[in-house]
């Protein structure tokens, strides 16, 4: 029976965590799911906006085009569903993070929760990279090969879903490269890198950045570089980040040495004193 027992006490726990994890997975589907009833319904300016970098590189001349019937309609489903998962990503992380937080210690929640808040930032800044200045030069790149050969007319007429596939990679390439800090310095945090061992490795890191950048985007220099250049300078920032953490930790870990120390000697002054000097008349 004292077997069963404690079996059923061990079991309590992971039932418990399984209940509150499948909660939090019901949330953030509900919360996705109403993201995503919203960006359908403004799919169609959702589908505008995107178009702009084309339109832009273009000086309007250019279309889009499908070539069967149906699409269209799919095309504004995934649009809807990039979109949807983009505005419901903070309660997602929310989600993810009031699971995570009460199994960590005080001090471990210090550590992480900068990082969790800096992830969207992050994201969002490449994505805005991509929207605002790679697309537009990589799509005028594209469309500079118009013109004729053997006496026909070459112009560009890209498919809908094909261009939104385009513009999808281009964003999530850069918006989850731009995550390369939060990545580096969480192995920091862990101590399965160092910031010597980085330094170290820069060379390689250098030409594995630039073969990342060669593999994820579209086939042409310009974006190649207008990723491999923030990547390499996000790898830099990284490296001082890194720096000013672990002087941190010195200074920390010297005040609880000397905290420490404090309460050693206190405890030595509240000794009595030794009684055989006394002499006793």
């Amino acid at each position: 029976m004292s077997v069963i027992r404690d079996i059923d006490e061990t079991q309590a726990p992971l039932i418990d965590h399984l209940i509150e994890l499948r909660t939090r997975l019901v949330r953030s589907v509900f919360a996705l799911m109403i993201a995503f009833g919203i960006c359908l319904y403004f799919a169609e300016p959702i589908l505008g906006f995107l178009i702009q970098p084309l339109r832009e590189a273009s000086e309007g001349g250019s279309q889009l085009i499908f070539t069967k019937l149906y699409e269209v309609f799919f095309v504004e489903l995934k649009v809807a569903l990039f979109a949807g998962f983009c505005l419901s990503f903070p309660i997602i992380a929310n989600q993810l993070w009031a699971f995570v937080a009460p199994g960590l210690y005080a001090r471990e929640k210090k550590a992480f929760l900068p990082f969790l808040l800096a992830t969207p930032l992050l994201f969002t800044a490449g994505a805005a990279l991509a929207y605002y200045v790679v697309m537009p030069t990589a799509f005028a790149w594209f469309l500079s090969f118009e013109g004729e050969a053997g006496g026909l007319k070459i112009e560009a007429l890209p498919a809908a879903n094909e261009y939104l596939g385009l513009v999808m990679q281009f964003i999530l390439a850069f918006g989850i490269s731009f995550l390369l800090p939060v990545l580096l310095l969480l192995l920091h945090r862990a101590g399965i890198v160092t910031r010597t061992q980085l330094a170290g490795a820069r060379r390689y890191v250098i030409v594995l950045v630039v073969a990342i950048s060669a593999i994820i985007t579209p086939p042409d220099p310009g974006s190649q570089l207008l990723l491999a250049i923030p990547l390499v300078l996000l790898f830099e920032g990284s490296l001082l980040l890194m720096r000013f953490s672990e002087r941190g930790l010195s200074i920390e870990d010297v005040d609880d040495s000397a905290s420490e120390d404090g309460a050693l000697s206190n405890d030595a002054d509240d000794t009595p004193p030794d009684q055989d000097g006394i002499s006793l008349s």
